[in-house]
């Protein structure tokens, strides 16, 4: 849990990428969430001996360093002996933060994905270096100077191979630089599904993050989650697919693009919000055509809190918002006025059903800073 909670410190570092709609820069913690549905929505096109629930892992984590070492865009000129030197040093520290062996085959993991010698680790690494460059090209208007630095990185810097290594996108992506218009198929499908998922960066939650800072929105939610499942697999009360669990969470807001995001202390009409909600997966999982399908069904069975990968995940999404206001000194707890009956009802049995273990970690922690919230009130 101390790792998790500095890694909430990711939401606040800031790449030279911007968002689709070129509102603000990208986070580090939205773009991790983003590559790793970018791997997950390309897996068709991995190389051979590629492990996809590995290469999702990887991009999950890939740059919590930058939590100390900070971004560096291609854009500027660096020392890539010092970047390499600070990052280090963070991942000793950070991955140091867990228990010996977890944070061990972490930071194996993170140097994994840093030499790129696996097969896991180049799919990793060219999601990872072409997302920024479409994240250019697929937005409806072109930041200024942002075209050529991306076409130069395709071309010239460190993405230069792709049209020997991958070259259905190379292709899709010239022809977007040339104003031209891709070959129609399920690579085309894919990236339009991608760049529709940009959108939600742009949903904000009630949740506070970066201590009370500014809210969250859905994507770095979304990643913090599925970051979650990744470190606390291991206390579900009966034996699951992590990695379906992770999936399940990396997709589990998309909906929210459309239907937005509903408060779990706000008055909704549950009706209302679950047609929106359905709606809206049809429409974005569409986007897909057939390939859409599994991932669709993974989706229903997130809602439906059936399986138990289902229940544990639902257990997480409501794990994660009560530590961001315990750091954030009650955050939307004060807002909504909520009491300990409240939490109880609305959260707590939710995380009690699916990963009790949880519960029994968090409740004391909860009780005593919402009593104390409405002891200050009255």
């Amino acid at each position: 849990m101390t790792f998790l909670g500095e890694a909430d410190a990711l939401k606040g570092v800031e790449r030279h990428n911007v968002l689709l709609d070129l509102s603000r820069p990208e986070n580090v913690a939205e773009h991790s969430w983003h590559v790793a549905l970018w791997a997950l929505i390309l897996a068709p096109d991995m190389p051979e001996g590629c492990d996809l629930s590995r290469a999702i892992a990887m991009l999950l984590i890939h740059d919590i360093v930058e939590i100390d070492a900070g971004d560096h865009s291609v854009a500027v000129a660096h020392d890539p002996h010092e970047i390499a030197r600070k990052e280090n040093a963070a991942a000793v520290r950070l991955f140091g933060l867990l228990p010996p062996d977890q944070g061990a085959h972490l930071h194996a993991l993170w140097q994994e994905f840093e030499e790129n010698a696996t097969p896991t680790a180049v799919f990793a690494k060219r999601v990872d270096h072409m997302q920024p460059i479409l994240q250019v090209f697929c937005a409806p208007e072109w930041h200024a100077d942002h075209p050529e630095i991306a076409g130069h990185t395709l071309t010239e810097g460190r993405a230069r191979r792709m049209a020997q290594d991958w070259p259905a996108l190379d292709a899709h992506t010239r022809a977007l630089m040339a104003g031209e218009a891709p070959a129609a198929g399920p690579l085309n499908n894919r990236l339009a599904f991608l760049a529709e998922a940009d959108r939600l960066k742009r949903v904000n939650r009630a949740t506070l993050v970066l201590k009370g800072a500014r809210r969250e929105n859905s994507a770095e939610h979304s990643w913090h989650v599925a970051l979650y499942a990744l470190i606390l697999s291991e206390h579900a009360p009966q034996p699951i697919d992590a990695a379906k669990v992770i999936t399940m969470l990396l997709l589990h807001d998309l909906v929210e693009i459309d239907a937005g995001d509903v408060p779990v202390f706000g008055a909704v009409d549950t009706a209302a919000v679950e047609a929106a909600e359905i709606a809206a997966a049809d429409r974005l999982f569409g986007l897909l055509g057939e390939e859409g399908q599994p991932l669709r069904a993974l989706w229903s069975e997130f809602e439906a809190n059936e399986s138990p990968e289902a229940r544990f995940a639902k257990s997480l999404d409501r794990f994660n918002p009560p530590n961001q206001n315990l750091a954030s000194g009650g955050g939307s707890w004060v807002e909504y006025n909520v009491t300990r009956d409240t939490f109880d009802r609305a959260v707590g049995s939710k995380i009690a059903a699916g990963a009790p273990a949880l519960w029994d970690w968090i409740a004391p922690k909860v009780h005593d800073m919402i009593d104390s919230l409405q002891g200050a009130k009255a």
